[in-house]
């Protein structure tokens, strides 16, 4: 844990990254990449299903503010121990070759609604006419919560199903969202969604006219698990915008994603660069792998205050195959400023 990198490994580091994004793809294939995205994203979770990361349990160590002994305002200003080694092992690399390092209601009736047809927000058009008909009256899924948390990039639920199993907070209402339908799908028919406790959509953070369930201002926490990283660098700052207004005064996004020159972005090959630090994998999904002032670049822009912003270096040893790992992560901590006391 927070391995310190000599002079000679970040040089060799920096010399690696140059030499693989010395040839960037054609201007054709990258807008490829870009209006195919969802695809590349369905088709990911299409093979692996939930089958490819381990449940998160390590989050409740690192972002105490999702266990039911939560406290928003602590500092966390060191990162803790892992508790699940295996999801260390897995988390952002999965197989890594040849550069494909992957990764209530309104009433009793609406409630009854939701369960009853699990797919009721798979796809964009019905997400808008569902949430502008909840919204309109004030009433919203999750509206009589007390503590409100999105996970943005859910995934097949790796995130939310530990929250809900850990949390028995009776206020909790957790939120989240993919841009790929069959992710959002994995999460609706998995047998520990409860609608009463969880809301389940497809969301697309790159389209600003995308429509989210809850209003702003509502929510206490977004959560951030190697997400960002997979979005066009030049819409990122609009994104973080986004996910901002939504917080409450005193709310928080929490991050965790790449860091720059992490093993993953060491394995790409010549032909894989898009851009600076963003790259194509095998699969056609995309990533970027970030500095600590871009981050902090791109909250404190949205008008958020530092609570947390550290790089993690982790040493894994494969000993089946006499091979050594060098991660490289970057966990943050963003806080809302609370309102002035008149």
């Amino acid at each position: 844990d927070n391995v310190e990198w000599s002079e000679e490994q970040e040089a060799s580091a920096r010399s690696k990254v140059e030499e693989n994004s010395s040839q960037l793809l054609s201007q054709d294939k990258q807008e490829e990449y870009e209006v195919n995205a969802k695809r590349y994203w369905d088709d990911f979770y299409k093979i692996h299903e939930n089958g490819f990361f381990k449940d998160r349990h390590w989050l409740f160590t690192e972002f105490p503010e999702l266990a039911p002994t939560r406290n928003p305002s602590q500092k966390g200003d060191s990162v803790h121990e892992f508790s699940n080694k295996e999801e260390l092992s897995n988390e952002g690399l999965g197989t890594c070759e040849n550069g494909h390092c992957s990764l209530e209601t309104r009433t009793h009736n609406q409630l009854n609604l939701i369960k009853s047809k699990p797919k009721i927000c798979t796809e964009e058009v019905a997400t808008q006419k569902y949430c502008e008909l909840n919204q309109s009256d004030g009433n919203y899924p999750g509206s009589s919560a007390s503590y409100r948390i999105l996970e943005v990039g859910c995934g097949a639920g790796n995130t939310v199903f530990p929250i809900l199993q850990t949390n028995n907070d009776p206020g909790l209402f957790v939120y989240c969202c993919d841009f790929s339908t069959t992710a959002v799908d994995l999460v609706q028919n998995n047998a520990e969604y409860d609608s009463s406790r969880c809301f389940a959509f497809v969301h697309d953070l790159c389209n600003d006219q995308s429509p989210f369930p809850m209003p702003d201002e509502s929510l206490d926490i977004v959560i951030l698990i190697f997400v960002l990283s997979a979005i066009l660098p030049e819409k990122m700052q609009c994104i973080v915008n986004r996910l901002s207004r939504l917080l409450k005064p005193g709310g928080m996004i929490l991050l965790r994603d790449y860091g720059r020159y992490d093993l993953a972005q060491l394995r790409f090959k010549k032909g894989q660069c898009l851009s600076d630090n963003f790259y194509v994998r095998g699969d056609g999904t995309r990533v970027y792998f970030f500095t600590q002032d871009e981050l902090n670049d791109l909250f404190t822009t949205a008008g958020l205050e530092k609570i947390q912003n550290l790089v993690d270096r982790r040493l894994q040893v494969n000993r089946g195959k006499q091979m050594t790992m060098y991660r490289v992560w970057i966990q943050c901590k963003y806080r809302k400023p609370a309102a002035p006391q008149l």
